[in-house]
Order: structure tokens, then C-alpha cells, then sequence
């Protein structure tokens, strides 16, 4: 078999692991859960999707490449490969980033109406998390049921540092508990601050994109321009001089 052939044959079967292997590997963890007597678990050796699919596309570049230059080019491909892809964040995780993100300041009022309205802090994280769903939420039940077992401010909270723009939030809160301060118009100034950088955010990322758009249309534009505007003359002129 030529060496393209097998260097398709191997690209092709990284392409699988990373985009069809998905859906076939979790009905197997699902089995795994439901039956885990029957189900026989990986050795820690063996190496998971991602290690696999930098390991096939080493392989081809490899037998591209061949010789021991291709061992060592194949080696080096393999291993910046399974670095690269490491560093991609999966799509669950990436929507569910969103979403905590999209949802902090909507949870920042409802945080703040609970507490106005009288009600402890650990109670209206939990209420906060009822009426609100999603991932964020999952972490307000945290934050409540750590405050309701007796865990410290800074313990239960500790739950929301990992969300993008919960920093002030959290440390708002652990103030409050030591100093007593009221935490509604800290969570109330921070929702508008939220809203605020949001909206800024979006502008700016529209900015760039009608900075981006005009990039393709000046690569195409301009070589055409050469070639129909400035070619002709030039060679006019040099036609003229020889």
C-alpha cells in the first residue's frame, strides 16, 4: 500500500475517535454505571480518545515522511498533537461555561430580591437554584446545603470561584459574613456591572468582526486589482522601453 494510502487510513481513523467515538463510548460508561461487575474497567495504562487519535496521526506523518526521520517527525507530531488537542476545551464543558456565565447576573438579583425580602442566606441560595436551573445552579444548591450542614462563608461560596465573573461575588459574600455588611446592594451593583461588561463584550466582538469581514474582501480585491489595473500598464511601458 502506497504511503499516502496509510497516511489517510491512519488520518481517517483519528478523525473517528475524535468526532465518531463520542457517542459510541458513552452508552458503554452508561453500562459501565448500570453494571459495573460485568463490565470489565480500562487498565490507567491504556490511553484514552484523544491519546489515540495523536497516536494515529504520528503514524501517518510517519510513514509520510519515512525513515528514521519519519520515526522522529512522526514522534514529534504525535506528541504535539495529543498537547494540542488537550488544550481544546470540550463542548460540554464549554456550554455549560456559557451558561454560568449568561446566568450570573439574572442569580445575582434573585440573590439579592431573597435576602431584601428577608430570608438567610443559605435558604436563598437554595431557593436561588430552585427557580433558576442549569449549572449554575447546581452550584447555588452547593453553596446552600454547605451553609445549612454549618460550613463556613468561605467554604460554601468556594463553589462559585471557578465561574468566569463570580470573583466579586464571592468575595462580597464572604465579607458580609465576617463584617455583617448587607450583601443585597453588593449583589444588586454587581448584576449591573455584569450587564455592563456584557454589553461591551458584544460590542467589541462586533467591532472585530467588521474589522475581520474586510479582510477577506481586501485578499480578494487586491490581487485582482494588480492584475487588471497595474500588469497591463506595466507591461505597456516595458514594451515600449525594450
Amino acid at each position: 500500500m502506497p504511503r499516502q494510502a496509510v497516511a489517510v487510513v491512519c488520518l481517517v481513523g483519528a478523525a473517528a475517535l475524535l468526532g465518531v467515538a463520542g457517542p459510541v463510548v458513552r452508552p458503554v460508561r452508561r453500562l459501565r454505571r448500570l453494571a459495573p461487575a460485568q463490565v470489565a474497567a480500562r487498565p490507567p495504562w491504556w490511553p484514552d480518545r484523544v491519546r489515540r487519535a495523536a497516536i494515529l496521526g504520528g503514524a501517518a506523518v510517519s510513514v509520510v515522511v519515512g525513515g528514521w526521520a519519519g520515526l522522529v517527525a512522526g514522534l514529534l507530531a504525535g506528541v504535539a498533537a495529543d498537547r494540542l488537542l488537550r488544550r481544546i476545551e470540550p463542548r460540554a464543558a464549554r456550554e455549560r461555561r456559557l451558561r454560568e456565565i449568561a446566568d450570573l447576573p439574572l442569580a445575582a438579583d434573585l440573590l439579592a430580591a431573597a435576602l431584601r425580602a428577608g430570608a438567610p442566606v443559605d435558604r436563598s441560595a437554595l431557593a436561588v437554584a430552585e427557580a433558576l436551573g442549569g449549572p449554575l445552579a447546581d452550584r447555588l444548591g452547593r453553596v446552600g446545603r454547605t451553609m445549612g450542614l454549618g460550613g463556613t462563608a468561605a467554604e460554601a461560596w468556594a463553589h462559585l470561584r471557578t465561574v468566569v465573573g463570580a470573583e466579586s461575588l464571592v468575595r462580597a459574600a464572604v465579607r458580609s459574613s465576617n463584617s455583617g455588611a448587607a450583601l443585597a446592594g453588593a449583589l444588586t451593583r454587581l448584576a449591573d456591572d455584569l450587564r455592563a461588561e456584557r454589553s461591551v463584550a458584544a460590542e467589541t466582538a462586533a467591532r472585530r468582526a467588521g474589522v475581520l469581514i474586510v479582510l477577506p474582501l481586501g485578499l480578494c480585491f487586491l490581487p485582482a486589482f494588480i492584475l487588471a489595473g497595474l500588469v497591463p500598464v506595466i507591461v505597456a511601458v516595458l514594451g515600449d522601453v525594450l
